[in-house]
């Protein structure tokens, strides 16, 4: 495998995911050579993206720069050409239709958290994204077969299974959810995030920790997190914390996203996505970015140094290097890595990136009770997925009546009538 690769970044407009590749590819000479080409539909924010990219890469730590050749394009066929990765972190129209998926169904009667990755919420975001990457990984099939394709878009665990199921594209999933669970409990903890190290298997954003350490000795932190949960502030966290008392294990990623999963996970909070935080926090971002970009702000310190939690660059250039990487978690096929859970589920599990490719590392088998609620959100996510790569409106029915966070057959059904209508013209059969 040559030293040097191109890195094809689809929905580079993104600014929250855009910054973090940043961060990671230009605080480092290890991709130096290498060609980054940025891709979008929206040309504003293409630009912003890419002027922003050419200034972080001649800040570099190398005595060039970070040594990138930086590209951009609205053109993905073209982009596609000679790509060694693939890049993805797209979302259709996002914060008006996510704030849809959660308003219709509380309309309706249905308690739920985020609507974004499991409930009637998970349903919509599947069938209305899968069709779109579907496209891209055919064209990434066509053009540059032997390409890595990592998913950044949710909902991760039904975007991979998805793909699984439509084309032979190597696919990877990555998520930072196992390192904001690993915030939530050092708080408990009294603990620095450097100082910890945890391991995790399950699903997406359903992730439970096999392992807590500490990094520098190894000594298991699990009898600790218990003595000192049990007198922490009982408002911190209660949903992980109620699971931990049940199940044994710490579950990942938070309330909002554990809580998409179950049909009390409301309990936790159900205000749903703070969209409002969210679009004033992109307007300073995109300030900021126009300001490093024509020189009247400095670059902040820390868009100087990796990112926290993204391991993109990591998978990447452990392939490249053949430097055997361990990458704390991403999301693959099952094929017998968690025993007990489908073969051909989506699991995210750790893994193994070198040149030979990605290694998915086995934890064991989780405690059955876990296994089992693993189990029936196992069995929406595949209902949920054929549903979408058929653009059946029957299956997505049945996939809202055996999803646990429904409790109504009249809801579900006048929920799919209103967001079906919505999400149509993104709704199409892909097999």
């Amino acid at each position: 495998m040559a030293n040097t690769t191109k890195i094809v970044f689809i929905g580079a407009g993104s600014a929250a995911f855009g910054l973090s590749l940043f961060q990671d590819l230009f605080s480092t000479t290890e991709l130096a050579g290498s060609t980054l080409t940025l891709v979008d539909t929206n040309t504003e924010a293409l630009d912003r993206m890419a002027a922003l990219a050419e200034v972080m890469n001649r800040r570099g730590p190398g005595v060039g720069g970070a040594g990138i050749t930086i590209e951009k394009t609205t053109d993905r066929k073209a982009a596609l050409q000679g790509a060694g990765f693939v890049l993805c972190a797209i979302a259709i129209d996002r914060n008006r239709l996510w704030k849809l998926d959660f308003e219709v169904p509380k309309k309706h009667g249905i308690r739920h958290t985020l609507g974004e990755n499991g409930g009637p919420g998970g349903l919509f975001f599947t069938l209305r994204t899968l069709p779109l990457i579907v496209d891209i990984v055919r064209d990434a099939e066509a053009i540059c077969p032997d390409a890595l394709f990592i998913n950044l878009s949710n909902p991760e665990s039904r975007i991979v299974l998805g793909l699984s199921r439509c084309t032979s594209v190597r696919t990877l999933g990555l998520c930072h959810g196992i390192f904001l669970a690993r915030w939530f409990i050092c708080q408990i903890l009294g603990m620095a995030e450097k100082e910890v190290d945890v391991w995790g298997a399950g699903l997406n954003h359903f992730q439970w920790l096999t392992a807590i350490r500490e990094k520098a000795t190894g000594r298991d932190l699990y009898s600790l997190l218990r003595e000192r949960e049990a007198t922490h502030d009982p408002s911190f966290t209660p949903l992980a914390r109620r699971l931990f008392h049940a199940f044994g294990l710490w579950v990942t990623p938070s309330d909002d996203h554990t809580g998409e999963f179950l049909p009390y996970g409301w309990e936790a909070g159900e205000h749903g996505f703070d969209f409002r935080h969210d679009e004033e926090g992109r307007v300073i971002l995109r300030d900021l970015m126009d300001g490093v970009i024509d020189g009247s702000r400095p670059i902040p310190d820390d868009w100087t140094k990796p990112s926290w939690g993204e391991r993109a660059v990591a998978v990447i250039a452990g392939q490249l290097h053949n430097q055997k990487r361990f990458i704390e978690s991403g999301i693959v096929i099952n094929r017998g890595v968690i025993p007990g859970l489908p073969d051909e589920l989506a699991v995210e599990v750790p893994l193994m990136a070198d040149a030979a490719g990605i290694h998915p590392i086995s934890l064991g088998r989780l405690p059955d009770g876990i296994v089992k609620l693993l189990s029936v959100q196992a069995n929406v996510q595949q209902l949920s997925v054929e549903a979408a790569l058929h653009g059946s409106k029957e299956l997505a029915l049945q996939a809202l009546l055996i999803d646990p966070v429904i409790n109504s057959s009249t809801a579900a059904a006048a929920i799919l009538d209103e967001l079906w209508e919505v999400n149509r013209p993104y709704i199409r059969a892909c097999l």
